[in-house]
C-alpha cells in the first residue's frame, strides 16, 4: 500500500540552489516528485511550511556516539540505532558510526553490527567508519596507543570481506602503518581511504593519495602541520585536488582564521566537508563519561581527557552549520552543502543522499533563516 503525502514550502534549497513555493510529493519515504505547490493540491495529506527553508538532511561521516552511548563501548545494532536517532534531532539523517582504535575483537564486533544494521535497513545508517587502529603512534590524540598497530594481511582481508556486505565503508589510516599497496587494494575494493592521525611528510602523503587515498580525517587535528619547509599532511590535503577533507567546526578544534585560510586555499573545488566527531554527549546532559577506562570531562563546549587532550567533540551538525555560516561568514547555502552534499560526494553516496531530488530519500531539515532547527524528516518520517 502506497503512503503519499505532500510537504509544501516557501523556500526549498535542494543542495545546489533555491526554488520558491515548491511541493515535495513523498511516497513510501522517497521523493516521487517536486512541483509547484498548486500542482500537488489533489493529495489529501498536506504539510505546509510558510517560513524557513527546507534543505537536505545532514550527512556525518565521523560519529563516535550520541544519545548517551559510544560505539566503542557497545558495538551493536542497538547502539547504532541510538546514535542515529540522537543525531537526527539535530538534522543528521545519514551517518557513519565510527569506531576509534580498539582491540581486534571489538573491531570485528563493530563490523558485524554494521552489516546487521544494513541488513535491517536501519534508518539513518549509511555505512561504517573505522578510525584506526592503523595509525601513527606519534599522533594518537585520544586514541589508546597500546592498540595502534600496522595493518596485517588478516586485517586487510577482514576489511575487504566487510566491504562486500556494506554499501559504504571508510577507514582512517596513517602511511606509517599502511603501505601504498594496501591502500590501493582497499581503494580498488570501494573502501574510502582517509589519511589521519599521522606525522607523515608531504611527499609521503601525496604518495598515499596516488595509491588511492581520497580523504583526510579532521583536517589540522592530529596530523603533521603546514610549515614553510615541510608542508606535511595539511599541505597535501590543501594542495591535492583529489583529496576531500573533513573539518570539525566548533571554534575549539580549529581556529576560525585557519578555517577561512583552508577554504580559500583548497584546490579541487568544494571538497572540505563538516564532521562532528561527536561522542556520547549529543542529545544528553552528560557531564562526563569513560572511554576505555579514561575519564572524559565535558565543560565549556570541550571534551577533554585529564591531561587536556581533546577527545572528540561536543558538537551537533546544525551547530557546525551555523558556525560556518555565521562565524566564518560563508553563508548558509555553502554551510549546508558542507554538511550534506560534499560528504555525500566524498563517499559516493547513492543519488538523493545529501541533496533533495526526485527519486532520492525523503531526508530533509527545516531551518529558520537564523539557523534554528525547526524540523527533520528521515525517509519521510518526521523526527522532530
Amino acid at each position: 500500500m502506497s503512503t503519499s503525502w505532500v510537504l509544501s514550502c516557501a523556500d526549498l534549497f535542494d543542495g545546489e540552489s533555491h526554488r520558491k513555493n515548491q511541493s515535495l510529493i513523498i511516497e513510501n519515504g522517497i521523493i516521487a516528485d517536486i512541483c509547484d505547490a498548486a500542482d500537488a493540491s489533489s493529495i489529501e495529506d498536506q504539510v505546509s511550511l510558510e517560513s524557513g527553508v527546507i534543505a537536505p538532511g545532514y550527512v556525518d561521516l565521523q560519529v563516535n556516539g550520541g544519545g548517551g552511548v559510544l560505539f566503542n563501548d557497545a558495538p551493536t545494532v542497538e547502539t547504532i540505532r541510538t546514535m542515529c536517532d540522537a543525531h537526527a534531532l539535530f538534522g543528521t539523517t545519514s551517518l557513519l558510526p565510527t569506531l576509534i582504535t580498539d582491540t581486534p575483537e571489538v573491531t570485528s564486533k563493530a563490523i558485524e553490527a554494521a552489516i546487521l544494521a544494513q541488513e535491517q535497513n536501519l534508518p539513518g545508517f549509511l555505512g561504517l567508519h573505522l578510525e584506526g587502529p592503523h595509525l601513527d603512534p606519534a599522533k594518537h590524540g585520544a586514541h589508546d596507543p597500546a592498540f595502534i598497530r600496522a595493518m596485517s594481511d588478516d586485517d586487510m582481508q577482514e576489511l575487504l570481506s566487510a566491504k562486500q556486505k556494506l554499501a559504504h565503508m571508510m577507514v582512517t589510516v596513517a602511511p606509517a602503518s599502511v603501505s601504498g599497496e594496501q591502500i590501493t587494494k582497499l581503494s580498488d575494493a570501494g573502501i574510502i581511504v582517509s589519511l589521519g592521525h599521522s606525522s607523515t611528510t608531504y611527499d609521503k602523503a601525496q604518495e598515499a593519495a596516488g595509491a588511492g587515498a581520497t580523504c583526510v580525517t579532521h583536517l589540522f587535528n592530529a596530523m603533521s602541520a603546514l610549515t614553510h619547509r615541510e608542508p606535511g599532511l595539511v599541505g597535501a590535503a590543501l594542495q591535492n585536488e583529489n583529496l576531500y577533507a573533513g573539518l570539525i567546526a566548533d571554534g575549539i578544534h580549529v581556529d576560525p582564521a585557519v578555517i577561512t585560510i583552508a577554504l580559500n586555499a583548497k584546490r579541487g573545488g568544494k571538497k572540505i566537508f563538516l564532521v562532528t566527531d561527536a561522542m556520547s554527549t549529543i542529545g544528553t546532559d552528560q557531564k562526563s563519561f569513560f572511554l576505555k577506562g579514561r575519564k572524559i570531562t565535558r565543560a565549556n563546549g570541550r571534551l577533554e581527557l585529564s591531561d587536556g587532550t581533546l577527545a572528540g567533540a561536543d558538537l551537533d551538525m546544525n551547530a557546525a552549520v551555523n558556525y560556518i555560516s555565521d562565524i566564518i561568514d560563508l553563508g548558509a547555502d555553502e554551510a549546508l552543502r558542507m554538511a550534506a552534499l560534499y560528504p555525500a560526494r566524498c563517499i559516493g553516496a547513492q543519488s538523493g543522499i545529501g541533496e533533495i531530488k526526485v527519486g532520492g530519500s525523503a531526508n530533509f531539515v527545516h531551518r529558520s533563516h537564523e539557523g534554528e532547527m525547526l524540523g527533520c524528516w528521515r525517509s519521510g518520517q518526521k523526527i522532530v
